[in-house]
């Protein structure tokens, strides 16, 4: 190895969850290569100026900080980073994201969340890499209506493609870990929100159509509700897994078998916040901060969404002693003010 400094490898770094994971990382005192495509599924100045936030924290800092345009799909640029770099830990979270996306374009979630998944279980078995931790979504709950969502439950009915892949990410990951003894911990996250958000997202579309006087568009007549959870806890639970390597799990019983446990170093573990926020009472609390009545046109569901999501967190906590704890109240604050600066509103 040319460098013999360990890193922590951080996918999809331009995005809402990965650039502010390696903000933790080097403010911890980790050295981190972040690699992105930087598509443009959304607007691509905001993955940008992501990265100059890093890049500009860096500085200050005598941790390493190194980035790539690279895609996950793209095998041979992804293994050409162990030649220059010891990676000990790999955090994936490259992947095409959104449910209705999924519906229009099946095919960018295949190569990405598929194969591009594939290659990074095989970038760990061939670099021995100590810890994996990847994203998956509660979306793979599907159209399970047992709250709160656990991962003991069964998840066999996604509902959107979306879902799908990541369901079958979780599978993927478990026979790596099963047949080479990669440690893997799956994290199923529910609504992220907060400052530097994907403009993709509720949050984010509820925000600007408010401000710009448009029509909020309310799918099932508004009888939604999610599990809303800020980025700052996100990011804590991530970074906590990234301590504590998957084991195998001596409960383990083959006869009944837990879904989110394995008898191989392998671990599934939803972060949400465990208080479910009605969708009305979430633009409530938006128009309050922005001081501006939004106007509403309430519509059917749409297809591929669901009515709920609702997590039990109690696994997280056991496992990493940590479950989300900033309020929805002062979470939508944070990223109302953030909104405004960084808009120049």
């Amino acid at each position: 190895m040319s460098n013999k400094l360990s890193y922590i490898l951080v996918t999809g770094a331009a995005g809402f969850i990965g650039a502010e994971l390696v903000i933790k990382l080097l403010q911890s005192g980790e050295n981190v290569i972040g690699i992105d495509n930087l598509n443009n599924y959304y607007d691509v100045s905001l993955k940008k100026a992501r990265l100059e936030r890093i890049k500009n924290l860096s500085l200050k800092t005598r941790v390493k900080w190194f980035f790539y345009k690279i895609s996950i799909e793209d095998e041979k640029s992804l293994f050409e980073l162990s030649k220059n770099f010891c990676i000990k830990k790999v955090v994936n979270l490259a992947a095409q994201a959104g449910v209705r996306y999924s519906i229009e374009n099946p095919k960018s979630y295949i190569n990405s969340n598929l194969l591009g998944f594939g290659n990074i279980l095989e970038f760990c078995r061939k670099f021995e890499i100590e810890n994996l931790i990847f994203a998956s979504s509660s979306s793979v709950y599907g159209g399970n209506k047992t709250y709160p969502y656990r991962e003991d439950q069964g998840v066999d009915h996604p509902i959107s493609l979306y879902a799908a892949t990541k369901k079958a990410n979780e599978m993927m990951a478990h026979s790596y870990s099963h047949l080479y003894k990669i440690p893997a911990t799956g994290l199923r996250f529910f609504t992220v929100y907060g400052p530097w958000g994907r403009p993709d997202m509720a949050p984010m579309i509820f925000t600007k159509s408010i401000i710009e006087g448009k029509i909020l568009k309310i799918f099932n007549y508004g009888n939604m509700s999610r599990d809303f959870t800020y980025i700052d806890d996100v990011v804590e639970g991530i970074y906590r897994c990234c301590e504590k390597s998957a084991s195998e799990d001596i409960s383990y019983n083959s006869k009944s078998p837990d879904p989110s446990i394995s008898s191989a170093p392998y671990r599934l573990l939803n972060i949400g916040n465990h208080k479910p926020v009605k969708l009305m009472r979430f633009i409530e609390l938006l128009e309050t901060e922005l001081k501006i009545d939004a106007l509403k046109e309430f519509l059917p569901m749409q297809q591929g969404d669901v009515e709920n999501t609702y997590s039990d967190s109690s696994k997280l906590r056991s496992w990493i002693n940590f479950s989300p704890k900033i309020s929805i109240e002062e979470g939508v604050k944070k990223f109302v003010g953030w909104y405004r600066d960084f808009y120049n509103i």
